[in-house]
């Protein structure tokens, strides 16, 4: 919760809006409804709901518990479904959301040892798809992002593995990982009226890596 505060803070003090930090167990329904609750209550609507919390176990299969398994799931799907269910009479009642997934590369390649994620990714792309035909004659949609390789908190081992790093740089033709100023553009269009034609999409954000 203190991080999230300080991040409202810190945009606040940038952009003179107001700004609020939450907290809530992805794994949690109450939380998670609590949650949405209480941003209705402070801001009256909810326009934009980015679902972007996520985590990745990295192990062949036999050395994962079927708990960490489950832990991916709930985390990565179960609680961007939670909030989605959420906020869906919201959006209907306004005839307006924009719901921003956040999938992977891995929605639709996938890596050895990555069974947990991959598997969350897949379902977090396959759940943009129903939900975009149901809020379509809400004027709400559900797009899906799906990056590559970014400098992310999660990849900080990769990151540092020197011969991980590289076996990535290999595959993504641009040469680089990305720079999360990259997806910040994608993720306001879509948040935006400009994408007000664009529902059920899956864009890559991952320097050409899946076009091979």
């Amino acid at each position: 919760l203190e991080e999230a505060q300080e991040v409202a803070a810190q945009i606040t003090a940038a952009s003179g809006r107001s700004c609020r930090g939450y907290s809530a167990d992805m794994t949690a329904p109450e939380q998670v409804q609590q949650v949405a609750q209480q941003a209705l209550a402070d801001f009256g609507q909810v326009d934009i709901l980015v679902n972007n919390a996520g985590i990745n176990i990295r192990r062949p299969i036999e050395q994962l518990s079927l708990e960490e398994f489950r832990l991916v799931q709930e985390t990565n799907v179960t609680g961007p479904w939670l909030l989605c269910r959420a906020l869906a009479t919201h959006f209907k009642e306004r005839t307006y959301g924009r719901v921003i997934n956040t999938g992977s590369t891995l929605s639709i390649i996938s890596i050895a040892d990555r069974s947990p994620y991959a598997s969350s990714k897949g379902a977090i792309l396959q759940l943009t798809r129903p939900l975009a035909l149901e809020g379509a004659p809400y004027s709400v949609t559900v797009n899906c992002v799906m990056p590559g390789p970014f400098g992310t908190e999660m990849n900080q081992t990769l990151l540092n593995d020197p011969v991980s790093y590289q076996n990535f740089i290999s595959k993504v033709p641009l040469g680089r990982w990305g720079d999360l100023d990259d997806i910040g553009g994608l993720v306001v269009f879509l948040a935006s009226d400009a994408s007000s034609f664009v529902t059920g999409g899956a864009i890559t954000i991952d320097g050409g890596w899946t076009v091979q």
